[in-house]
C-alpha cells in the first residue's frame, strides 16, 4: 500500500467528478448485474498515445515491430491542450502511453503540466533510454504524478533479450536520476515504479529484480505477465512459473487464457484510449486502432462516447465477448500484476 500515491489520486476527485465516477459504477454493475443496458456516465480516465514511434525492437510489441497497418506519427500539442478542455470535468485519470516511447515527443512534459494544472492525475510508461540529468529534472517539475519504468533483466544480457536495442545500464542511470532530483526537490512525485515484463529468459533473476529496486530506490516493483500474440501453440517467451503466465496449457498440449471469458469488461465503461492522430477505441488491446469508435477532430466527446458503435460495442461484451478479436487476449479479470513496496 502506497499511501501518498492512493492519497494523491483522491486529491483528483472534485464533487464533480466524484459523482461522475458513482454515476460510470452504478451503469456498469446495472448493466453487468441486472441484465438491462445502460449508457456509462463520461470516462474516470484516458489513454493518450504522444506517439508510435519507439527506440526498441521489443518482439511482442506493435511499435517495437514497425507492424502497424494504422499511420504512424505524433500527438497534436495544440490538439491534447484542446480536447483536455473539454474532458476535465470528469477527468480523473490521464495515462500518456498507448504505443511507442513518450519522451520522443519533444512537448511531451509540455503535456504532462498541462493536464496537471486542470487537477487530473498523471500517468506514464517509459523504457527510461532518454532520461539524462536534465530530463529527469524536468519530469520532476512537470508534477507527473506516476512513472513506470520498463526494467525486463538485471543484467544486459537478459534483459536485451525482450528489450531488442536496449541498454540496461542507461534505464539503471535515468532511474537514479530520477530518484536524485525527487529527493534534490523534495518531491513525492513522480511516484516511481520498476515494472519487470516476466517471460521466460528472465524469471531466474525475480529476486535480483526486487533487490535492484531497493538499492536504486524507486517505490515499488511490479511484476507483469507478458502478453503473447500467438498463444495457442506456446511460445519461448512463456515463462515455466505459471504465476508469472497470463496462459495455461490444456490437455492436448495447446494454450488458454487463463482468465475465463465472461461476457463484461469494466474498461468499456471508464476509460478509452485516444490515438496521436485523435481517433478513440476501446482499449489498450486493440493497439492497430481496428475498433475506431469515432474521431475526435470531427466530432466531440461526448458524441463519440454516446455514439451507435460505441454503445453497440459495449452491448456485444455484454452478450458475446469471445467473438471480439481484441478481447480474445485480454486480462480483464486476471490478476497479471504483482507488486512490492
Amino acid at each position: 500500500m502506497h499511501f501518498h500515491d492512493s492519497f494523491n489520486i483522491l486529491t483528483k476527485l472534485s464533487p464533480a467528478k466524484a459523482w461522475n465516477a458513482t454515476k460510470v459504477l452504478s451503469s456498469y454493475y446495472r448493466s453487468k448485474h441486472l441484465g438491462h443496458f445502460v449508457n456509462p456516465a463520461l470516462p474516470l480516465s484516458m489513454a493518450f498515445e504522444p506517439t508510435t514511434s519507439c527506440n526498441l525492437r521489443c518482439p511482442e510489441c506493435p511499435s517495437g515491430l514497425r507492424s502497424f497497418t494504422r499511420p504512424t506519427g505524433m500527438l497534436d500539442v495544440n490538439f491534447f491542450k484542446e480536447k483536455i478542455e473539454e474532458v476535465q470535468s470528469h477527468l480523473a485519470y490521464l495515462t500518456f502511453y498507448f504505443q511507442g516511447e513518450p519522451y520522443l515527443h519533444p512537448g511531451f512534459l509540455d503535456m504532462v503540466t498541462y493536464a496537471v494544472k486542470h487537477d487530473i492525475y498523471t500517468a506514464t510508461s517509459t523504457n527510461a533510454h532518454y532520461l539524462d540529468l536534465e530530463k529527469a529534472e524536468a519530469t520532476v517539475r512537470s508534477g507527473l504524478d506516476r512513472l513506470i519504468i520498463s526494467i525486463d533483466g538485471t543484467s544486459q544480457d537478459t534483459y536485451q533479450q525482450y528489450r531488442v536495442g536496449g541498454q540496461l545500464e542507461k534505464v539503471l542511470e535515468g532511474t537514479r536520476n530520477m530518484v536524485h532530483w525527487k529527493k534534490k526537490r523534495k518531491s513525492k512525485t513522480p511516484h516511481l515504479i520498476f515494472q519487470f515484463l516476466v517471460v521466460a529468459p528472465n524469471e531466474h533473476q525475480i529476486e535480483d529484480a526486487r533487490r535492484l529496486a531497493k538499492e536504486v530506490g524507486v517505490d515499488e516493483i511490479q511484476f507483469k505477465t507478458a502478453q503473447i500474440y500467438d498463444f495457442v501453440n506456446g511460445s519461448d517467451l512463456m515463462p515455466k512459473n505459471e504465476k508469472y503466465s497470463r496462459y495455461v496449457q490444456r490437455e492436448n498440449g495447446k494454450y488458454k487464457l487463463k482468465n475465463p471469458m465472461h461476457n463484461q469488461c469494466w474498461k468499456m465503461w471508464q476509460s478509452c484510449v485516444v490515438t496521436w492522430d485523435g481517433r478513440v477505441v476501446p482499449c489498450c488491446f486493440d493497439k492497430d486502432a481496428k475498433y475506431v469508435m469515432g474521431n475526435w477532430n470531427e466530432q466531440s466527446f461526448s458524441d463519440i462516447w454516446y455514439s451507435a458503435p460505441y454503445e453497440n460495442f459495449r452491448k456485444s461484451i455484454l452478450t458475446s465477448r469471445a467473438s471480439i478479436d481484441i478481447c480474445k487476449n485480454c486480462s480483464e479479470g486476471l490478476n497479471v500484476s504483482l507488486t512490492d513496496g
